[in-house]
């Protein structure tokens, strides 16, 4: 159940389109295909340190909560304030603009229109329209139901199996393929010259595989409720991201057996999985594999969407936040005013990073950028999250705070995740595809700063003061 959670929770859009942006920054296969490991790697890293963590502190609000016990009431609200801000937002819009885009090739293709259906500002107000109808949905206490979400699963699963398998049913059945699979797609394999290999580009791939993986800090929550958390946590983190780098490297190997890397990376306003669907068995593979990445990412949409009105709660409760957010709204029993924000500051992305387009001629798409400044705001913070074990280590010593669980590979397993994700977040500054979202993501950080400085140090220092006036009139 446990290895299940890892892998339902992490597989969304990224594997139906980050492959075009590997596939710009990477041009030798074999390369591309360790990127998509390197990544599984240090995600298992991080899932088996925060497991630890989560065990110790079993409470909701995730990161928040670790950061809080682990460095104090400054780092819980700057976690929580870019999770607000950058990560629950910035998540929902990306998810929401591949699903507008597909929508855009089936209605193509059910139209035989020869051009986009929906052009690029109605595809972003069908984005916003879809993330106020989830609002809405979950405002007024709907909830996808668990048959419903099994669906969504298998919806996922049974369409990355369907790709990686379609290559060689096409090959044994078709005697007259539309397109024929080939692995002399697949180079150069490596490097002719390894010193020329561009690291920076490397990175950028890093990136948008990062947010492919994305979801694997879902195991926090359920630590505490696995049996035998020491044997099986590790087991079924383990297992559960061998499924995933096995489906990712599968998937992506899939797709270069047909589609050759340069016209891989030069996919525009569709996924890879639909481009590459619609060369093995033609338009209606297209619409097929576009509406099996709607219902994916509609789901992970909706997920959100539920989840992140539950940290400003939280917050909210601590007095980290206004108290009008604990607030439920006395029909639904939802808390009605957290989920508006959050659902309109995600519209609020979608029609910035639209402007962000139109004022750039050469801007990518407001996907990726999304993406990457939902990835900017987790990795930042996660290097604390992570590092917070050693603070936890020193203040409940294993002899005197047993565990349930305790991290496999401590410390080796934390520096090694928290030196990547900073070389990450550095090249991210250094690459101008990316600086943008690094530097607007670093913006809402010193801001969050600001604000907690001017909001509660000084609200602290002003109770301290009346106070001390209460005590002296009470001497006096």
């Amino acid at each position: 159940m446990a290895a299940a959670v890892v892998v339902g929770t992490v597989i969304g859009s990224g594997v139906f389109k980050k492959g075009q942006k590997v596939a710009e920054n990477i041009p030798e296969f074999g390369l591309a295909m360790i990127a998509w490991v390197l990544v599984g790697v240090v995600t298992l890293f991080g899932a088996l340190v925060l497991a630890e963590i989560a065990v110790l502190f079993p409470r909701a609000g995730g990161n928040y909560q670790f950061l809080k016990e682990g460095y104090g009431r400054f780092f819980g609200f700057l976690w929580g304030w870019v999770e607000f801000w950058i990560i629950r937002p910035a998540s929902i819009a990306a998810l929401a603009t591949i699903f507008t885009q597909g929508l855009n090739v089936v209605l193509k293709e059910l139209t035989h229109s020869g051009g986009d259906v929906l052009e690029f500002w109605p595809q972003q107000l069908s984005t916003c329209g879809l993330i106020l109808v989830l609002g809405i949905v979950n405002a007024i206490g709907t909830r996808i139901g668990g048959g419903v979400q099994l669906a969504i699963t298998i919806v996922k699963v049974g369409s990355l199996a369907a790709i990686v398998l379609l290559p060689l049913v096409i090959l044994l059945f078709d005697d007259h393929p539309r397109t024929t699979p080939t692995t002399d797609n697949m180079r150069p394999f490596w490097p002719n010259d390894w010193s020329k290999v561009s690291w920076g580009k490397f990175g950028v791939a890093l990136v948008a595989i990062l947010w492919a993986y994305d979801g694997w800090r879902n195991i926090g929550p359920i630590a505490e409720e696995v049996k035998n958390p020491q044997r099986n946590l590790p087991l079924a983190l383990l297992g559960g991201v061998v499924v995933l780098i096995t489906i990712y490297v599968s998937v992506n190997a899939a797709y270069y057996l047909v589609i050759p890397q340069n016209e891989m990376a030069a996919v525009e306003n569709t996924t890879v999985a639909a481009v590459f669907c619609e060369r093995l068995i033609g338009p209606i593979g297209a619409m097929l594999a576009s509406a099996a990445v709607m219902i994916s990412v509609l789901g992970a949409a909706n997920g959100n969407v539920f989840v992140g009105p539950r940290l400003l709660f939280a917050m909210a409760r601590d007095r980290m936040a206004p108290a009008d957010l604990t607030r439920l709204d006395p029909r639904t029993n939802t808390p009605a005013i957290a989920i508006g924000l959050v659902v309109f500051w995600a519209i609020g992305l979608v029609l910035l990073f639209g402007v962000l387009h139109e004022l750039r001629v050469e801007v990518k798409d407001p996907f990726d950028s999304l993406t990457d400044f939902a990835v900017f705001g987790a990795a930042g913070l996660e290097i604390l999250v992570i590092g917070s074990i050693f603070v936890f280590r020193k203040k409940y010593p294993l002899d005197r705070f047993p565990r349930a669980y305790r991290c496999i590979g401590y410390p080796f397993v934390p520096i090694v995740f928290m030196l990547v994700m900073f070389a990450v977040l550095v090249n991210m500054f250094l690459q101008p595809s990316q600086r943008t979202e690094a530097i607007i993501g670093l913006g809402f950080i010193g801001v969050g700063a600001i604000v907690y400085a001017f909001v509660f140090v000084e609200r602290g220092r002003a109770r301290r003061k009346q106070k001390k006036k209460v005590g002296r009139r009470k001497r006096g």
